[in-house]
């Protein structure tokens, strides 16, 4: 078959092609050239098979002779086998304080170290309690030493932001 981007639910395909002049393919890719819509019809029905209108947008438009119905699965079949092949990145959280020690902060770094290398993005967190939120700065602080540990496999997305009594910073996997 061929590699468009068609929508099943939009095609149009025997009688309800309507155009005066349409360039013909056959089922076995050889250009039959440009013909009427109904001329077009009368070869495909004389084959047992569908007229597919595969590229309205050209001029004038392209119809291919198939069997619609097998065109309609190897569809199908190639789309789940897109979604299969697909791969979902998630967004993995880390949570440090803005008095966690270096031992610590390197633990938390293995960790989202792990989550960057199964190939999602990690979002560190701190969450400022009471007269930590004056002292935002100490925060961000504490985010830039977290990403120097972590730079090797990271990226930053989103810089270290303040929003409200959190801190937050995206990193992505380095490629």
């Amino acid at each position: 078959m061929e590699d468009t981007a068609i929508n099943i639910k939009d095609v149009e395909l025997n009688e309800r092609i309507r155009d005066r002049e349409v360039r013909v393919i056959d089922d076995d890719n050889t250009q039959l050239g440009i013909m009427s819509a109904y001329e077009a019809n009368r070869i495909a029905d004389s084959k047992n098979l569908d007229l597919v209108k595969i590229s309205p947008n050209a001029t004038p438009p392209v119809c291919k002779i198939m069997d619609f119905g097998k065109f309609k699965f190897e569809m199908q079949k190639r789309e789940k086998d897109a979604r299969k092949n697909q791969k979902v990145t998630e967004l993995k959280e880390v949570w440090l304080s803005m008095t966690i020690d270096t031992h610590d902060l390197e633990t938390k770094a293995k960790q989202a170290q792990k989550f960057l290398k199964n190939g999602d993005k990690v979002k560190v967190s701190i969450r400022m309690r009471g007269r930590q939120q004056a002292h935002a700065a100490l925060g961000i602080e504490v985010m830039h030493d977290f990403y120097a540990i972590v730079q090797e496999q990271a990226n930053i997305d989103k810089q270290p932001v303040t929003e409200g009594r959190n801190i937050l910073m995206i990193l992505s996997p380095k490629k």
